[in-house]
Order: structure tokens, then C-alpha cells, then sequence
């Protein structure tokens, strides 16, 4: 490792996007600002180039990766097998719209969606286009303008998702207006519940607002088409729900005749160790989005499913653009369902996630900046907090110092917005490289636990130039 991160050479590539993208002439700016309040430049890397379950920079330092593309890679970095079936399907069919693989990825997705109950399937780019277009869905099979989703929660970056999605206001400033249908419930977080509840008492309180407030004084019932819900609040900071509030929303949606939407672009196919991370809380919904993992990170591919009467008889509904199916997107989606059946993928996943669970119960414990330790399967989030307990908006560096330190010692995580460390590692990642990145995080909670969030990172270079 290069005694600074980054680098000379990353410092370079980075210096040369500030021209170019997003809020480049506010960096000086900030970097002056922070480094006024005695924090060090942000720690990023540039790629130099990936292969499983590691990452190399431009400076040559290599780093064990728990970000894995936004957790986008399943099988780890530029699997061979994956980009030789991409490959291959450019060779033959170049791009078109209609192709046989189009067909056979969608045939294979039946056969392993939540109890065989949502056989048909609508193609996508991405989860963002995809998560637009279950909504919409749900809408025009309803006939119903609004639809119901959660704070916190994440669907997209277009004007569409950021409006269903529960961020913060100041992350979507002048969408106010476009809201529309989109009906805002709270979501039930294990931590900073309000109002002294238990966690058990703030989820009940979280299915009351939306089986009865919402109702009586938003929307009609009859006007509400669908909820939206990530079973694993992964964007928002990997929160998972209890099993009741899961069930509670089937029920709820069942009771109103409103459809369940599980947006599983991040949660599914395998991140919780299980196919869907629905199959945990034993509910089936209606409609199902998909992405990220379906294509093993190497090609664009996404979708919706959902059940027969609704993608069937839904002549008012269209979906779709150009680059929806590919056939390079479809040979990538196959391959990797391919893999995940040979190699025992979810299976070896969920014993990842013993391994993880064994060395982390014990950090709430031995660390007060540790707050609180969460996750579902290779969905983990770590927390943080100032030792005092009294300055909340300290939380955010302490988050940022422990991430800036795992990645001077040589791991890549995740900490982006909120005081938390995101973790996805890959699925398949070996059980070695696992505790030895596990190892590295909680050297860097003990560094920073004992000397303080001043050795932590300033705000990040513009946006666009490299990824947290």
C-alpha cells in the first residue's frame, strides 16, 4: 500500500475531473472548509483494474472489495465465464430487440421467482427503470393514481425514482411539486426510534399509519394502486425489517385490494442468502423488481415480474426501451443463473453470513463509536456514533474516518450520506478474504475508537470522479 490514499497517480486522474463534472468549482471550496475543522482529504481510489473478490488502483494498491460495484457484482470482479457468454452473444447477434436469449433468461426467471407465482416478465435497463415501470404498472392495472413508499428508501436517480424514493429533501431540492401520487409512510428502523417505543411497538405503529392514517386523511383506498417496499432498506442504510412488518403489508395490501411492489434490485438473488430476500419474511408479492446481480455485473439487465393477470391483460401499461433485453444483457443473465445452480452460489452465502454474524456480534459491545451492527445475509451495515452520544451530526465522521481508514489498510467499503458502512461482498468470495477484510474494519474501529474522528475524510472530490 502506497503510504497515502489516495496516491500520487489517483490524485492526478481525479485533479483532471474537477474541470469536468459535477460540482467541480465547489471543490476548493470544500477542501478549505473541511480542512479547516482539521479533517484530511477524502480518501478515493481510480481502478486500475478488478478481479474477484479484489480491486487494484492506479497507484498499484490493491484492496479487498466489499463495495463490489455497488452491489452489482455477485460472482466478484470480471468473471471470465460472464464476459466470455457476453461476448459471444455480440459475435452472433450484435444488438437487436427480438432474440432467442430474450426468451430463455425470462423462462428461467419463472422458475425461481417466490413460489413460482410471477411468470411473466417485463425487460429493463437498469433498477431505476425498472422500479418506474412497476409503479407505473401497478397503476394502470389498478386504475389508481397513488402509490405508497417509505422514507429512507432508494428506487432510482431519475426524476421518477427520486420522487418515490424517501431521502432527505435537500437531496431532492424542486421535486417537491412532482410528488403527485407518491404517499410518504415511515419505515421501521431498528435504531433512533422515536417516542421512547420498543422497535416491536414502532413497527406496529409504522402498518398503523398505513393501514389507517393514510386512508382517512391523504388518500382513498380506492384510490391507492400499490406499495412500494425494499425487504432490506439498502441505500437508505442497509435497515432490515422484522418479519411482522413484512407480513403486515401483504396483509394490508390484501385487505385494500392494493398490489405489494418488492423492489429487490439490490436485496435479490442471493444477497440475504436466499434467492429473495422476501423468502425470509414468507410473503409473495405481486409484483417483483429486479436487477443489479441478474447479469453478474458485466452487462446491463434488469426487469419486472409480476403475476400473470397483471403483465397478461394490462393493454393501458407499456414498459421498455431500446437497450431493454439486449442480448448481451440476457447471455450475462443466463450465465450467471447458470453459475449460481452449479457452484451452490446462495447456499455459500448464507454461510458467509454465519462467518460475518460470528465476528461482528461482539463490536457493539468492545466499541463505543460502534452503535449499532445489522444486516440480512451479505447485506450488512455498521453505524456510528460520537463517544459522548450527545453531537448527532458527528455520527456522519466518525462513519467516514473508520471507511477512510479500512481503506488505507486495504479494504473498499461503502459510506456515502448516512453514519453507516455498507458492506456487499460477493457471494462466492472466499471464506479467507472474508475475515481477512472483517479483520481490517475492526483494526480501523479500534484506531479510530481510541484516537478520535480527526484522522477521518472531508467531503469527497466532485461528484462523478470517483466513487465513494
Amino acid at each position: 500500500m502506497s503510504k497515502e490514499i489516495p496516491g500520487p497517480k489517483t490524485r492526478a486522474v481525479l485533479e483532471r475531473g474537477v474541470p469536468l463534472f459535477l460540482n467541480g468549482l465547489n471543490y476548493e471550496k470544500e477542501a478549505t472548509r473541511a480542512a479547516r475543522r482539521g479533517f484530511r482529504a477524502a480518501s478515493q481510489l481510480v481502478i486500475d483494474r478488478a478481479k474477484g473478490d479484489f480491486i487494484w488502483d492506479v497507484d498499484g494498491n490493491k484492496f479487498i472489495d466489499f463495495q463490489n460495484g455497488w452491489a452489482t457484482n455477485p460472482l466478484g470482479n470480471a468473471h471470465p465465464e460472464i464476459i466470455e457468454a457476453v461476448t459471444k452473444a455480440f459475435e452472433r447477434y450484435g444488438f437487436h430487440y427480438d432474440h432467442p436469449l430474450r426468451y430463455e433468461l425470462a423462462e428461467k426467471l419463472a422458475g425461481i421467482m417466490p413460489g413460482n407465482k410471477l411468470p411473466r416478465f417485463s425487460y429493463e435497463v437498469s433498477g431505476t427503470e425498472a422500479a418506474e415501470s412497476a409503479v407505473y404498472m401497478a397503476m394502470c392495472y389498478k386504475r389508481r393514481r397513488h402509490v405508497i413508499s417509505f422514507s429512507s428508501s432508494y428506487h432510482g436517480n431519475s426524476i421518477g425514482t427520486k420522487v418515490m424514493s424517501g431521502g432527505a429533501p435537500e437531496y431532492k431540492p424542486y421535486l417537491e411539486g412532482w410528488r403527485g401520487g407518491v404517499i410518504s409512510a415511515p419505515f421501521p428502523y431498528s435504531d433512533h426510534v422515536p417516542a421512547g417505543m420498543t422497535e416491536e411497538q414502532y413497527s406496529d405503529y409504522c402498518l398503523w399509519y398505513i393501514d389507517t392514517h393514510i386512508p382517512a386523511s391523504v388518500a382513498a383506498k380506492d384510490n391507492i394502486a400499490a406499495v412500494l417496499i425494499e425487504p432490506g432498506l439498502a441505500e437508505g442504510g442497509n435497515w432490515i425489517p422484522n418479519k411482522v412488518f413484512l407480513q403486515g403489508i401483504r396483509k394490508i395490501c390484501d385487505k385494500n385490494s392494493w398490489l405489494m411492489i418488492a423492489d429487490e434490485v439490490l436485496t435479490g438473488l442471493g444477497r440475504t442468502g436466499k434467492m429473495w430476500a422476501v423468502e425470509h419474511y414468507d410473503v409473495i408479492p405481486d409484483i417483483m423488481v429486479v436487477g443489479k446481480n441478474l447479469s453478474g455485473g458485466i452487462e446491463p439487465c434488469a426487469g419486472v415480474a409480476a403475476r400473470d393477470e397483471i403483465l397478461g391483460d394490462n393493454p393501458e401499461f407499456t414498459a421498455g426501451s431500446t437497450f431493454a433485453g439486449t442480448p448481451a444483457g440476457c447471455a450475462a443473465g443466463l450465465k450467471t443463473l447458470e453459475i449460481f445452480e452449479r457452484d451452490n452460489v446462495v447456499e455459500h452465502a448464507a454461510k458467509l453470513t454465519e462467518i460475518a454474524e460470528g465476528i461482528m456480534s461482539s463490536w457493539e459491545r468492545k466499541y463505543e463509536i460502534v452503535r449499532q451492527v445489522r444486516g440480512n445475509g451479505l447485506l450488512i451495515g455498521v453505524s456510528f456514533q460520537s463517544p459522548e452520544g450527545k453531537d448527532e451530526d458527528a455520527n456522519w465522521w466518525y462513519s467516514r474516518a473508520v471507511r477512510g481508514q479500512m481503506l488505507q489498510n486495504g479494504v473498499w467499503a461503502i459510506s456515502d450520506r448516512e453514519d453507516t458502512i455498507r458492506m456487499y461482498p460477493a457471494l462466492n468470495m472466499e471464506e479467507k478474504t472474508l475475515r481477512d477484510g472483517l479483520a481490517v474494519m475492526e483494526e480501523a474501529i479500534a484506531k479510530i475508537n481510541r484516537e478520535g474522528q480527526n484522522v477521518g475524510d472531508s467531503p469527497a472530490w466532485p461528484t462523478g470522479v470517483a466513487g465513494f
